[in-house]
């Protein structure tokens, strides 16, 4: 792919497009399935056997919300190469029996926190919900995607004359200060039968639902050169987006490419469908066993296979640039960023970012470095929880975006393309371990 003007303004509308159709984690991985499919993956599903063949290109879904996709080498493996995001992002979720009375005159929705976001833009601006409900059909349970694709919900501020010092800084309460408007009193007792209708299904199946806020403001490219891009769930859907556009392209000729998108990085990953499950470690057993390899052979692609953990990175800010490093500044456009944290927040060691550099210089793509002021705690990732259960070779990469976990992000517009070029180089390439911190790439 050519990394022209042009081509990288096309790669940016069709993201801000994949992001506008992901108004939850459900939603992203509903899409990454349809772009599998078009480009003729298989669908396997863990409660059923698994039938490889060489040069076949399947995946396999967990809650709905985590997705895992390889392509298997027309030869024997040797490892494989891994490229890993995430498809949540910080948001409120709806509690049980949301609505709640208000002054006589409003409904209001009772939600809570789901990840750290920032709270304050929240605020003023039209939201919706989407999310999924599980209804009972027919004696089966059966999960159904939702969107109310409306402006339905706002949270409002409190006036300035009611609130002198909220310019000053001001400490929300969860409970009290977020909870959205959903109508008048003539819309008491709706909430079920609204997600209902959006689903096109009865009131009364709804058995179960996992429903988030999202902000209904359209994704934008702008700027005086239109270099930024800003829309909602940038990190990580950014990410995951390239990735999967990296596997896609990519050919690897003695390597499993594999592309995992997990739900929840955002609240640990401690869950069936985070990277702190199981699921990376059955899929990747499962591809090994159904090609007739050994447990043995499974260990030994390990050692020479590697992980890109790619979720966003914070690009110095031009307002408060004394927050970032003296010495790693990522700025947005000039390239994937490579993150390195001595507590292991990040799991970059030297061996993984030689080995990164080495992908970005193959693939002609420039990359930066970001680390935390060593005053300054910083976030973690899906790369070192995952290790825990696959441990192999893995570097810490993002693109540099600003306002990371607020409801509209920004970013680059050459980024995007950035990524999938190295994504692509990264799926085109083989590791070999060969003993005492030595590989040969290929």
């Amino acid at each position: 792919m050519e990394l022209t003007k042009e081509t990288c303004r096309q790669t940016a509308e069709e993201l801000l497009h994949f992001l506008e159709e992901s108004p939850s984690s459900f939603h992203a991985v509903a899409n990454i399935e349809a772009m599998l499919k078009e480009a003729g993956f298989e669908e396997l599903r863990e409660e059923e056997s698994w039938k490889l063949a060489a040069g076949g290109s399947y995946y396999v879904t967990r809650n709905q919300s985590s997705v895992i996709a390889f392509k298997v080498p027309a030869a024997d493996f040797t490892g494989f190469q891994i490229m890993a995001s995430h498809s949540d992002s910080p948001s409120f979720k709806i509690k049980e029996n949301p609505e709640m009375e208000a002054e006589g005159h409003y409904i209001k929705l009772n939600v809570e926190k789901y990840g750290g976001m920032i709270i304050s833009p929240w605020f003023d601006r039209p939201l919706s919900i989407a999310g999924r409900l599980v209804t009972e059909e027919d004696g089966r349970l059966v999960s159904r995607l939702v969107n109310v694709d409306k402006d339905l919900v706002m949270i409002p501020n409190l006036a300035i004359h009611m609130n002198r010092q909220v310019n000053d800084g001001y400490k929300y309460n969860p409970q009290k200060d977020t909870l959205p408007i959903f109508g008048s009193m003539e819309a008491k007792g709706t909430f079920m039968s609204v997600m209902a209708e959006a689903a096109g299904i009865k009131e009364e199946s709804i058995l179960g639902h996992d429903l988030f806020l999202y902000n209904r403001e359209k994704g934008t490219v702008w700027g005086a050169d239109e270099a930024y891009l800003s829309c909602g769930r940038l990190d990580d859907l950014q990410c995951a987006f390239a990735s999967v556009k990296g596997l896609l392209a990519g050919e690897n000729p003695s390597c499993v490419s594999v592309a995992a998108v997990f739900d929840n990085e955002e609240v640990g990953s401690g869950t069936k469908q985070g990277a702190d499950s199981t699921f990376l470690e059955d899929t990747l057993r499962r591809v090994n066993r159904s090609l007739g390899r050994t447990e043995e052979e499974y260990l030994m692609a390990l050692a020479s296979s590697f992980m890109v953990s790619a979720d966003n990175a914070h690009a110095v800010h031009p307002n408060y640039g004394e927050i970032a490093d003296p010495t790693n500044r990522p700025a947005i456009n000039e390239g994937i960023v490579i993150k390195y944290n001595a507590n292991q927040k990040y799991t970059t060691d030297a061996v993984s970012a030689a080995m990164f550099k080495a992908i970005c210089r193959k693939a002609g793509v420039p990359c930066q470095t970001f680390t935390n002021r060593s005053d300054v705690a910083g976030g973690s990732t899906l790369g070192n929880i995952s290790n825990a259960h696959v441990a192999l070779n893995t570097v810490d990469i993002g693109l540099p975006q600003l306002a990371m976990h607020s409801p509209y992000e920004t970013a680059g517009v050459k980024d995007t393309c950035y990524l999938i070029q190295a994504a692509k180089t990264f799926f085109d390439t083989c590791l070999k371990a060969e003993g005492k911190g030595c590989y040969q790439m290929r």
